[in-house]
């Protein structure tokens, strides 16, 4: 396993780790208005096009709703790179999400285990598609 130090944002720390079936970056601590750019900076730096992309949010112990930008921002660099991601989010970061409207609008998964079997599934079900795509070719 690979991976960067963890670096200290005004109250939150992040860190990324490259996995076989996807590239993880934690963020524990405090995300507010004051840390949310530099986070969303850091997450950015870390969505590759050839790797799934997990936030891994289970650490944060306060997510202002000012912060729900970062799922966006995530969002938005997975969809252009063509990759698929999701959020572990702690219970404070599902509160916020919940109280703002925002509870459904991102894949949510309870784990960051649960995200890499989500991952792995998706991988042997276009793995199978293949000799499909092949005879028809």
């Amino acid at each position: 396993m690979y991976g960067n130090e963890a670096i200290d944002c005004d109250g939150a720390q992040i860190r990324a780790v490259c996995r076989q079936l996807a590239t993880v970056v934690t963020v524990t601590g405090d995300v507010n208005d004051t840390n949310v750019d530099h986070i969303s900076a850091y997450a950015r730096r870390f969505v590759l096009s050839e790797k799934p992309f997990v936030l891994d949010l289970t650490g944060v112990n306060s997510l202002s709703p000012e912060s729900i930008s970062l799922l966006y921002t995530v969002d938005e660099h997975c969809r252009n790179a063509g990759v698929e991601w999701t959020v572990v989010a702690s219970q404070p970061a599902n509160r916020t999400l919940r109280l703002f409207g925002e509870g459904d609008t991102f894949p949510i998964v309870g784990s960051v285990a649960e995200a890499l079997h989500d991952f792995a599934d998706s991988i042997c079900a276009r793995r199978r598609l293949l000799p499909l795509l092949t005879k028809t070719a």
